[in-house]
């Protein structure tokens, strides 16, 4: 966007913009990905970003002794440069200018050096990566409220309802001082009050909230939306589609945590549904986990837990052959019993409780396995979330009948002008170069980084790792040091909470039942001799302060206890000492029973591993290192592998259905 000359993207594109569909080719793709590491930092370099710094000083100068009042006069003849020359370079540095001086006003609070070279590789539509404690928050309103003031609608996204509304709130006197109005998306609003908000200079909101948003505007029109179409039926209709439509187009995203939003949650599609009745269908689904029950794994069924498959072995049809033999009705559709049968079986040996969802006031919930936070309103397929709530003892919803999908990827490509901001962003470079065709730049820390490495810790058994946490939290409490400990599952969590309390030692267990109050115990987390236990979530969206005399002290102590599938996660993890050059120091205490190792290690380097790993010699450290290094970088070649066969489906389906006539 930036240095185009673009206008407002309604002008050129019609009342509802967006791009087209763009299927790169198989070479394209190829090369972003191999180049995309390499080739786009090149071409991004921050020495070529700096340029606007100077520019955007000079300026700064000229602000600082006016009047408010002025600077919403000058706001205001910004708008009309903008608009009638684009958000090139000059105009940009003085809007920078101008929006740095109004956050210094109303939040007390100047936009650094490197927060400008952030904003700056933003409006150019690229993701800029940005140490923990950089304040990604603060650095958005430099290129949201530049496009807005140009006229263009911003959408700045982030991963839950909590913090889109608290980054509202926080920067909302900055956008006021240039009068910009500032605009909310949360669950639960009608249509009416999500137009309202959408119709905002700039809206915060959830990756969530506006996909579904979009998809439901496609729904509504029924047809591609169309510059001409829209336009033609303002004009004629009294009744005109775009009235009902929730958005305004997709012109400008900035996308907080990208490589959360962009990469972990693209292996799932989005899909809209209507429920279908449940009659008739309890003990259909309890039929289904008794036959399930009489089924023994390795003859009957394989499971294959690296890639979470489960299939019925031929063995298993003739066995099902005879157990519903006395039942009458669907059951003796094979095709419909070994399907639902599959199921049952997924529900019984795929998903744990506390692992992959929780049960809260009688519902099952799903957990987001990267962040460890409660997907709301999410539901598995094709009867796997029933089986798993009768499982649980829970009142059954009815199954989902499906009237409109669609990817993260597919959605987020079809912005005019798409950027991020992230913590962790080198590890999935050609990803996102070759599925968005995004740029990657990393911004330098505003203070030197002061976080130390400590060795990891590797153990035989998991009995092992958890009584090497407890000690080490309640060494690095005893010098009074907080100490944060990360873990991968719920159920890990209130484990390690458990043995904290037969300890003796004070502790906030953080997990999914505790959604709500995350924000408070994550900004209690920095204060002297506080230990928090945390699932992934808290490695996003909420600074850890330190309390007072805790810097002396040595600051936060992070321990990690399960490697993720994903090195993002455990760099996610880390990333919460150390920051805005705050000394603290991190480790990792691991198993070689963890899931990590035992579901995508090689079993020979496992068993090696097991006979020799001694914590006290380092060669059997590097063994050990060894074993989990590998079992994720497997990891991470099959998520990439499941998010490429995603988008590969999804743009079969788009052709199959654009054939068809049908939407999405």
């Amino acid at each position: 966007m930036g240095g185009s000359g673009v206008l407002d993207p309604r002008v050129a594109f019609g009342v509802y913009p967006q791009r087209e569909d763009e299927r790169p080719g198989w070479l394209e793709r190829t090369v972003g990905s191999l180049a995309g590491a390499a080739g786009a930092r090149l071409r991004n370099r921050v020495s070529r970003l700096g340029a606007i710094v100077p520019i955007v000083h000079s300026h700064a100068r000229e602000f600082q002794g006016k009047h408010d009042e002025d600077l919403l006069a000058i706001a205001n003849q910004l708008r009309y440069e903008l608009k009638r020359h684009g958000l090139g370079e000059a105009l940009t540095a003085r809007c920078f200018a101008l929006i740095s001086e109004a956050a210094s006003r109303t939040l007390g609070l100047r936009h650094f050096d490197v927060q400008l070279l952030g904003g700056w590789a933003m409006l150019n539509g690229m993701v800029a990566e940005m140490e923990t404690g950089e304040g990604k928050t603060l650095t958005a309103t430099l290129p949201a409220a530049t496009a807005a003031l140009a006229g263009v609608p911003v959408h700045v996204i982030t991963v839950n309802d909590y913090l889109a509304s608290r980054d509202a709130e926080l920067m909302r006197p900055v956008y006021k001082a240039l009068g910009l109005d500032v605009g909310v998306v949360e669950e639960g609003m009608d249509p009416q009050a999500r137009q309202a908000a959408y119709g905002s200079d700039v809206t915060y909101c959830t990756n969530k909230q506006v996909a579904f948003d979009h998809l439901r505007d496609r729904l509504s029109l029924r047809t591609q939306p169309g510059r001409l179409h829209l336009q033609l039926e303002g004009l004629y209709s009294d009744q005109a589609h775009r009235t009902s439509l929730i958005l305004r187009g997709l012109c400008f995203a900035i996308v907080d945590e990208a490589d959360s939003v962009l990469v972990d949650e693209a292996v799932t599609p989005l899909i809209i549904a209507r429920q279908g009745d449940t009659r008739n269908k309890q003990q259909t689904y309890e039929q289904a986990l008794q036959l399930a029950g009489r089924m023994n794994g390795g003859r009957d069924f394989s499971v294959s837990p690296r890639e979470k498959t489960l299939q019925l072995t031929e063995k298993g049809r003739l066995r099902l052959d005879e157990l519903t033999g006395s039942l009458g009705g669907l059951w003796q559709n094979s095709r419909y019993r070994d399907e639902l049968t599959a199921q049952a079986l997924r529900a019984l040996h795929l998903f744990v409780k506390d692992r992959q969802y929780l049960v809260k006031d009688g519902k099952v919930k799903i957990i987001d396995e990267f962040t460890g936070r409660v997907m709301a309103d999410r539901s598995w397929e094709r009867g796997l979330h029933q089986m798993i709530e009768v499982k649980e003892g829970c009142e059954i919803t009815g199954e989902q009948e499906t009237i409109g999908r669609i990817s993260y990827q597919r959605f987020f490509r079809r912005y005019m002008t798409l950027a991020g901001m992230t913590g962790t962003a080198k590890e999935v470079t050609g990803e996102l170069r070759s599925v968005y065709r995004l740029s990657t730049v990393a911004i330098p820390p505003n203070r030197p980084v002061r976080r130390q490495r400590l060795p990891d810790t590797i153990v035989r058994t998991d009995a092992a790792k958890w009584r090497a946490v407890v000690r080490r939290t309640a060494a690095f409490h005893r010098l009074g040091r907080p100490v944060l400990v990360g873990t991968r599952s719920v159920e890990a969590s209130e484990h390690l909470g458990e043995l904290l309390r037969k300890a003796g030692l004070p502790h906030q267990v953080l997990n999914a039942r505790q959604d709500k109050d995350e924000a408070e115990i994550i900004q209690q987390a920095g204060e002297r001799g506080q230990i928090t236990v945390a699932t992934n979530m808290a490695g996003r969206g909420t600074d850890i302060r330190l309390g007072e005399g805790v810097s002396e002290l040595g600051g936060l102590h992070v321990i990690a206890t399960e490697r993720h599938e994903a090195g993002r996660v455990d760099r996610q993890l880390f990333g919460r000492c150390g920051r805005q050059g705050d000394p603290g120091s991190f480790e990792a205490i691991v198993s070689l029973e963890d899931e990590l190792v035992t579901r995508y290690g090689s079993r020979l380097l496992r068993r090696l591993a097991q006979g020799l790993v001694r914590p006290s010699r380092r060669w059997s450290r590097r063994l050990g290192y060894l074993a989990f290094s590998r079992a994720q970088k497997v990891a991470e070649r099959q998520h990439g592998r499941m998010r490429r066969s995603l988008l590969k489906m999804e743009e079969y389906l788009s052709n199959v259905l654009a054939f068809s006539g049908h939407l999405e």
